[in-house]
């Protein structure tokens, strides 16, 4: 037993030293998805630790109660809460009103907020630049700041009252832009998007003119629980929010940016499954006459699986290290910038979930690339795998026939893949996947990403963080689907490189075995272009919410054009290299 475990571990380093770019490829494919699943699974927690260390460092109240009624009505229906029992603090009633705002030409809705310039018991907003409130000043929250691309010391108008920007802030007393609740009527139930900026108390009543002024007070309980028992609800004419409603607001800022993650990770698993499937497959090939040769000596089947399975797992188990760090340290890039929280840019460490999440994929990925080839080497005769011969096409009458009839680079590449059908299967779904992630890139891509707030609309950040996940997500899929495709074609290159000389002994051109490699690789990526665009169209519009609108057809032909010129010149240039070699060293030279 210990003797072949040491047989194993010898074998397994030599070949991870003897094959160092193998080895970094199946690496890469196995961490970009690991990474992107880790993205994904820690997303929500880069959003909801910031919103915690916001409410700590802004005194955040655990309930905001808001009533129906305005004026004075308002303040007599909240006075009784400030000493209701199990109340331990409070802060407020601070008037508010549901205004018009005017900053660089653009008129949206903000809800503004009377404050006092003294520090508050409860929702002290921190200053993230500039000063707090004071007499003819605003200050902004600091998304609705970015949105708006203002700046301190910019004029703005609320309700035709010019104030000058004296600072932005951050609370965790309301959820950040644009889904402040602004309402048509103080007290109306339904509410729209808008930002949230705070004015002098003493100026409130002067900017919203005749509107009536509604009010919130901030509250603190002595049971902690109070704050997570419910998120909204209405009781005797008050409308009460919980701190775990703010926060719920705030996440779903980043759920679609989640989703594409998510889903981004199972095309990327998918991927990678037929980059290591076909890196795997171009290994054991290559070690036909290794696997004879270990069975000559009397390994078994078992051992013969052991030796080869054991390398991947390996490589897989590396691979999920590297993919959880990178999702870790790619986090950052989606919570920035103008998240309207303190330390947004702050990533926790992957939770206990996302760790083993990801290291189950990335073995998963390992194992399941590996198996079939693996088994089917184990259970490959001796003779055959000393041998080392590819796989005969079966001919038949009328192929035979057919055959005859076509253009010398189509029969080459016919040619090419029925000796090698399991590569060019791969290469189909290679393709496919790559152009559903890009169909449905495009598709995102035509959406309307306005949000309308009253006169004007502006950016929703909701879906940009979802636009900059996509893209992250299509970036990692066409790069991971570059390195199938050139593993794929510098395979199938190497391995035909005696049939393709073979071919120019009886006249082929060099420009026809060139053109025919090309078109070994183009006949199953048309297929995969032709599935891909219509499944990307259809998983994008199964994902999303609401109406959507198709992206124009001159986009999606453009990419799938774009994709089958990439694979042809992918497969032309190494074919081209190989055909410049002469024919007598190749045919000397001892088959791979």
């Amino acid at each position: 037993m210990t003797g072949r475990l040491l047989l194993v571990c010898r074998l397994l380093a030599r070949d991870l030293r003897r094959r160092r770019v193998e080895t970094a490829l199946l690496l890469l494919a196995i961490s970009a998805a690991t990474a992107t699943l880790t993205l994904g699974l820690t997303l929500n927690d880069a959003l909801a630790k910031p919103y915690e260390r916001t409410r700590a460092a802004t005194a955040g109240p655990d309930v905001v109660a808001t009533p129906a009624a305005s004026g004075p009505a308002a303040l007599a229906a909240l006075a009784p809460l400030a000493t209701a029992p199990g109340v331990t603090a409070h802060s407020g009633p601070y008037p508010i009103g549901y205004l018009m705002l005017t900053a660089r030409g653009r008129t949206v809705q903000a809800v503004v907020q009377g404050r006092d310039d003294s520090p508050a018991t409860l929702d002290r907003p921190a200053v993230t630049g500039g000063t707090w409130v004071r007499p003819g000043g605003v200050v902004v929250e600091h998304a609705f700041a970015a949105a708006l691309d203002m700046r301190i010391g910019d004029t703005v108008s609320i309700d035709r009252h010019p104030l000058r920007v004296v600072g932005t802030a951050v609370t965790a007393a309301r959820a950040v832009y644009p889904r402040a609740d602004w309402r048509a009527d103080a007290g109306s139930p339904l509410t729209e998007s808008a930002g949230l900026v705070w004015v002098d108390r003493g100026e409130i009543s002067a900017l919203a003119g005749a509107r009536p002024l509604s009010y919130a007070l901030n509250l603190r309980y002595a049971d902690p629980h109070v704050g997570t028992s419910f998120t909204h609800k209405r009781e005797d004419g008050i409308e009460y929010t919980s701190w775990t409603g703010i926060a719920e607001a705030n996440g779903r800022l980043v759920t679609g940016a989640r989703l594409a993650l998510l889903v981004g990770s199972w095309l990327l698993t998918a991927l990678a499954v037929v980059g290591v499937a076909n890196i795997v497959a171009g290994r054991i090939a290559d070690q036909r006459r290794r696997v004879g040769l270990l069975k000559a000596v009397g390994a078994g089947p078992a051992m013969v699986a052991t030796v080869h399975l054991a390398e991947h797992l390996v490589v897989g188990l590396a691979a999920a290290g590297t993919g959880l760090a990178a999702g870790w340290l790619a986090a950052p890039a989606l919570t920035d910038p103008g998240a309207g929280l303190l330390g947004a840019t702050g990533t926790p460490p992957p939770g206990l979930r996302a760790v083993v999440a990801g290291t189950a994929l990335a073995l998963a990925i390992a194992a399941a690339a590996t198996l079939a080839p693996v088994l089917r080497a184990a259970t490959t005769d001796t003779v055959h795998a000393l041998a080392d011969a590819a796989t005969p096409p079966r001919r038949r009458g009328w192929r035979v026939w057919l055959s005859r009839r076509m253009p010398t680079a189509l029969l080459i590449g016919v040619r090419v893949n029925a000796r090698r059908p399991r590569r060019a299967r791969l290469v189909m779904v290679n393709t496919l996947i790559t152009t559903t992630g890009l169909a449905a890139l495009l598709m995102g891509l035509r959406q309307d990403r306005q949000i309308g707030l009253g006169g004007a609309e502006l950016a929703n950040p909701r879906d940009a963080r979802t636009i900059q996940a996509m893209l992250l997500v299509i970036g990692v899929l066409c790069a991971l689907g570059l390195v199938n495709a050139v593993v794929s074609t510098w395979t199938a290159v190497l391995d035909a490189r005696h049939p393709l000389a073979v071919a120019r002994t009886l006249g082929a051109t060099p420009a026809q075995v060139t053109m025919g490699m090309a078109v070994a690789q183009l006949l199953p990526a048309t297929l995969g272009v032709a599935v891909g665009v219509p499944a990307g169209i259809g998983l994008y519009l199964v994902v999303s919410a609401g109406e959507q609108r198709y992206a124009p057809v001159s986009w999606l032909l453009a990419m799938a054009c774009a994709v089958l010129l990439a694979v042809a010149a992918l497969a032309a240039v190494p074919a081209l290299a190989a055909a410049r070699r002469p024919v007598a060293d190749v045919l000397r030279s001892t088959p791979a």
